[in-house]
């Protein structure tokens, strides 16, 4: 018995010294790591052990700085400069762009247009007739890639690109597409010409599990062809009836075709990868920009585990702050940590219109649980709250006064905070962000709002089920 006690201690006393001596966990996160610690030791320190740290390895920070070193000295005539947000942007949302401009380096470059694609079809639709058009090169990164209809008929256009010539280079996620990777679709693109790269493969276990994380993976949905066209927003390289979960079916998307000099900095971010992935230099990838005459500013915004910690949710808070009229924000799992959370309540009792619109069912139930556990803090604020009820709305938006909008790949969690690899591209624009407002409006006409006498209705033990799942948010 007292040596079970002693290695409970010592257990126990040395995973709470590195928690300690870690500068990048916040109060919440050291908090329920000790909970888990004391209350399971044995599970919570192979649970630390497997997923407790967020670091890729000093290798990657250092074949990070070296990647984006060569691409400021390469491409710095695509990233913008810092006067273009004093020409292009309104006063009130400077902050909220040289903000974003730090986290890459890439500023607002005008001259760009876009449009909306809410439909699946013909997103799909779209994208293959751009991808059959191409003369030159087509390349695509996505964290989930199926070999159902839609995955099947952008790795269909890739091989015919390919046969005629375009250089076509493509990225999966090692876990997000593991099925792919190891299909005969795949096999095919290969010998078709189509050069593969996978993101944080799997090939390397056991200095994974010892050096980094699992759970570490590119969630980035990037595509770019001839360097003319890029697609951004949240759908993955798959069906809305999403087989591996069609339970949750359909998964509502959106993404934007864009149109000009923003296309030159997701092309960057799509080279970083490619870098990263394959070893290869920065001159592989071709560049060019081509702006229109009435376009609006807009950049590029990457975060993952190898940039600056924490930009993602600053940027939020940040968006949420330059609200003076309007706020709506729609996205699938809602686990804010305490400075984002504060921010959302505080543009409400500011009098800012704040409208939150979620789904009803989530595909997590950790993400529902700790999601409810804000609801009372969210409502007693004046925040609206939506919960969409047909299929998992996957939509990650957020629009500010009609004026500016936010769409990539993010999530408002934790992991898309601390873990992911995620990409995103804010704009101003009237024309753009009102059509969105409109598609959130459409998404609200299926909802049903969340009121504050519900919530307080609900019985003792959901609400202390909510609670707990929120504390030990950071573990699970």
């Amino acid at each position: 018995m007292t040596l079970v006690l002693i290695l409970y201690a010592l257990l126990v006393l040395s995973f709470s010294i590195r928690i300690l001596l870690r500068d990048d966990l916040s109060p919440p996160a050291r908090l329920a790591w000790f909970i888990v610690l004391v209350l399971l030791p044995y599970v919570g320190g192979v649970a630390y052990f497997l997923f407790g740290e967020i670091d890729l390895g000093n290798r990657a920070h250092r074949l990070h700085d070296r990647v984006f070193a060569e691409i400021r000295q390469r491409a710095s005539q695509f990233m913008g400069q810092p006067a273009d947000i004093e020409r292009h942007i309104e006063r009130i949302y400077r902050p909220v762009f040289r903000y974003a401009a730090s986290i890459n380096g890439f500023h607002p470059v005008a001259g760009n247009r876009a449009c909306v694609l809410d439909d699946a079809d013909e997103t799909i639709r779209r994208m293959v007739a751009d991808m059959d058009a191409a003369t030159d090169h087509i390349h695509v990164l996505y964290y989930i890639w199926l070999n159902d209809r839609t995955g099947t008929a952008i790795a269909e256009a890739l091989i015919r690109a390919a046969q005629r010539g375009v250089v076509c280079r493509a990225i999966a996620d090692g876990l997000g597409s593991r099925q792919l990777i190891g299909s005969v679709l795949w096999h095919r693109m290969q010998l078709a010409g189509v050069q593969v790269a996978v993101a944080l493969p799997f090939n390397r276990l056991f200095r994974t599990i010892f050096f980094s994380r699992l759970d570490l993976r590119n969630h980035r949905k990037i595509t770019v062809i001839d360097a003319r066209v890029t697609y951004c927003g949240s759908r993955n390289c798959a069906d809305p009836e999403f087989l591996p979960k069609a339970g949750y079916a359909p998964w509502i998307d959106i993404m934007l075709r864009f149109e000009g000099p923003v296309v030159a900095q997701n092309q960057l971010l799509f080279a970083s990868d490619w870098m990263q992935a394959t070893g290869q230099r920065c001159d592989c990838i071709p560049l060019k920009a081509e702006p229109h005459a009435e376009g609006f500013p807009a950049l590029v915004m990457g975060a993952g585990p190898t940039e600056r910690p924490r930009v993602t949710p600053q940027l939020y808070v940040s968006l949420f702050a330059s609200a003076e009229h309007r706020l709506t924000l729609t996205t699938p799992y809602f686990v804010p940590d305490p400075t984002t959370l504060e921010a959302l309540c505080a543009a409400a009792l500011r009098g800012v219109e704040v409208t939150l619109i979620f789904p009803r069912r989530n595909d997590s139930w950790v993400v529902a649980a700790a999601s409810h556990s804000y609801y009372h803090q969210l409502l007693d604020a004046g925040c609206r709250i939506y919960e969409h009820g047909r299929g998992l709305l996957h939509a990650k938006i957020l629009t500010v006064d009609g004026r500016v909008c936010m769409i990539g790949s993010s999530n408002l969690d934790m992991r898309s905070f601390d873990l992911n690899y995620e990409n995103n591209i804010l704009l101003q624009d009237e024309g753009i962000t009102t059509t969105i407002d409109r598609c959130q409006q459409e998404y609200i006409g299926q909802a049903r709002r969340v009121e504050l006498p519900e919530v307080l209705a609900w019985p003792f033990y959901r609400r202390i089920w909510n609670n707990v799942i929120a504390t030990l948010g950071p573990v699970l």
